[in-house]
């Protein structure tokens, strides 16, 4: 099978009644209501349930998270990336956490018939977690200093105090989103559309291999989350329930104290670089505004904060947010031609991130570096 095929058809096509079935038979749940919830590579649904199969009067939220039949085959690694989900959670960083089945797993392998065909997917039933996400709300740099200074937390966390030996798949050798990999963004390079985009990636991909590859072994290494980009970030107003849902940006008001009341999506998690961690925190932090180099420079400052840069590190954040905008518009157009009906999901980023990665092209390393660094010594002085 090429990869085309194999892509597209490792994504899950559940119905609505075939998740009120899982959620019956694995978890004793009588669903009032589900919802389907955007997703990538996965089938997410948002679902009301009430306590027992009997009575309906208590209702609580849940997402049952339905994994495509590549990642399903790899229960190590779910096994692993849901752990670290339950570890930060008792730490006090607000993760999801899975619903035990009736007869106490923390994720069940299913059979389902999908159309003609039989698939197995591992099923899992994760809590709730209110809020709203990044993308739709209008922060300050304050905000990204706190959001920087939150994922450095979570990494030095995880690096000092989950004493877990990664599995082999955890290193994410041949996984596309790995900042490690950004070579292979090079067979996909054909469906992207001519013009100055497409060279721009072209020279990025090139300096990665010449500039970056050869240094990656300089990094510090540690579990990381992978993908802490504005849509798996969920925040709420301070003064409002921790139970309350909220989820219309435009009832919050623009000078709100706001709290991270959600991380979201432990699917990409590996052991990898820790500054791959703060160069796509820094991505999605500009990847929507004008005055990007600002935002970029206090989610560094946040991060640098808790867990400062070695000089090598440092060297490599400009090529490498060069070469996350990069990833994001390959990925995602390759991912669009197989599956158009979720144009709307998947170009999310694209949207502006062509904007970002020709912006930043212009402006060069050198003016970028000295924007963020300044900003970096501002916080220390």
């Amino acid at each position: 099978m090429d990869d085309s095929k194999k892509a597209a058809s490792i994504k899950p096509s559940v119905s609505e009644a075939q998740a009120v079935e899982l959620v019956g038979r694995l978890y004793g749940r009588k669903v009032s209501k589900v919802q389907p919830l955007p997703s990538y590579d996965d089938q997410n649904f948002h679902v009301l349930v009430s306590a027992t199969q009997e009575s309906g009067d208590l209702s609580e939220s849940y997402v049952l998270k339905v994994l495509n039949t590549a990642d399903s085959q790899d229960a190590d690694l779910v096994e692993v990336q849901t752990q670290v989900m339950m570890f930060l959670n008792r730490k006090g960083f607000p993760s999801p956490t899975p619903i035990p089945t009736i007869d106490g797993k923390i994720m069940s392998l299913e059979t389902i018939k999908e159309g003609n065909v039989n698939k197995q997917h591992l099923i899992r039933l994760l809590t709730y977690l209110p809020g709203i996400p990044l993308a739709k709300i209008t922060l300050d740099h304050q905000n990204y200093y706190e959001l920087g200074r939150t994922v450095a937390q979570m990494d030095k966390i995880l690096l000092e105090e989950f004493h877990q030996s990664p599995t082999k798949s955890l290193y994410r050798e041949d996984f596309i989103w790995n900042l490690s990999n950004i070579h292979l963004l090079e067979k996909y390079l054909h469906e992207m559309e001519e013009g100055e985009t497409l060279v721009i990636i072209k020279q990025v991909i090139q300096q990665f291999k010449e500039k970056i590859r050869p240094n990656i072994s300089k990094f510090r290494k540690g579990f990381i989350h992978g993908d802490f980009n504005d849509c798996n970030i969920l925040q709420k107003p301070v003064d409002s329930p921790a139970d309350q849902v909220e989820d219309k940006a435009e009832k919050i008001s623009p000078k709100a104290a706001l709290w991270i009341s959600g991380i979201l999506d432990f699917g990409d998690l590996s052991y990898g670089c820790l500054v791959y961690e703060l160069v796509i925190a820094m991505t999605y932090s500009m990847i929507e505004r004008q005055d990007c180099l600002a935002f970029g420079g206090h989610t560094m400052a946040g991060f640098e904060s808790v867990i400062p840069l070695t000089d090598d590190e440092r060297e490599a954040v400009f090529p490498l947010v060069l070469c996350r905008y990069s990833q994001s518009l390959v990925i995602s157009r390759h991912t669009l031609l197989l599956h158009p009906e979720n144009e709307e999901y998947l170009t999310i980023s694209t949207r502006y991130g062509r904007d970002r990665l020709h912006q930043l092209w212009q402006v060069g390393k050198e003016a970028a570096e000295r924007i963020w660094f300044e900003i970096v010594k501002s916080y220390q002085r």
